[in-house]
């Protein structure tokens, strides 16, 4: 394949699926894709991602985990390198990145469970403080729920305290005020994903 054509970053990185597929993942760094997903994206041949993701994680700039028999690929957000490619990547460099980056990682984290999950609430539960972090609304009869919320444990990287209830458990304890949903709402709550308004119905 001709070289004439590429890019100064696919130049810099030598080779145009690896430059593409940097960009997809540090423009995004709190989001994560699985093979198909990305090769419809950027737009190049399964093979020539497949063997990119390895060159990429074999130096741990990606990690992956599994859910649901899905590889997900994602930014290492603890490698030294990261704030840099970030840097290269992104469009958006200045002070509302951060604030960007958090508003994005929930809407991706529960795409593989969006069937499943009904409502879900984040709440700031500080280390030694009672209460959960994650309240999870839905259908969790096969368990894709909790093990979904042990995929999100690990994703922090510290234990989590959350409970998962059922949508018609989570509308009786509204009704009645139900002393432990009150606790739950009177923490800081920094995320509500509410798309068919059961919390806020």
């Amino acid at each position: 394949m001709s070289k004439e054509n590429n890019t100064p970053i696919e130049k810099l990185f030598g080779s145009k699926t690896r430059a593409k597929l940097l960009q997809l993942f540090f423009e995004n760094p709190g989001k994560s894709f699985y093979v198909r997903e990305m090769t419809r994206v950027i737009d190049e041949q399964i093979n020539s991602v497949r063997r990119e993701l390895l060159n990429l994680e074999s130096i741990g700039i990606i990690k992956n985990e599994t859910f649901d028999n899905k590889v997900y690929y994602s930014a290492n957000n603890k490698h030294p390198f990261c704030r840099p490619l970030i840097d290269i990547f992104t469009k958006k460099i200045d002070s509302t990145r951060e604030k960007d980056i958090k508003e994005s990682t929930w809407d991706d984290y529960i795409r593989p469970v969006k069937n499943y999950l009904k409502a879900l609430v984040v709440t700031n539960r500080l280390p030694g403080q009672d209460g959960i972090d994650l309240l999870i609304i839905g259908n969790d009869k096969t368990k894709k729920l909790t093990r979904w919320a042990e995929v999100i444990e690990k994703r922090q990287g510290k234990p989590i305290n959350y409970v998962i209830m059922s949508q018609d458990d989570f509308t009786y304890r509204k009704s009645v005020h139900d002393r432990f949903l009150d606790d739950v709402f009177e923490m800081e709550i920094t995320e509500i994903i509410d798309p068919e308004k059961i919390i806020k119905g």
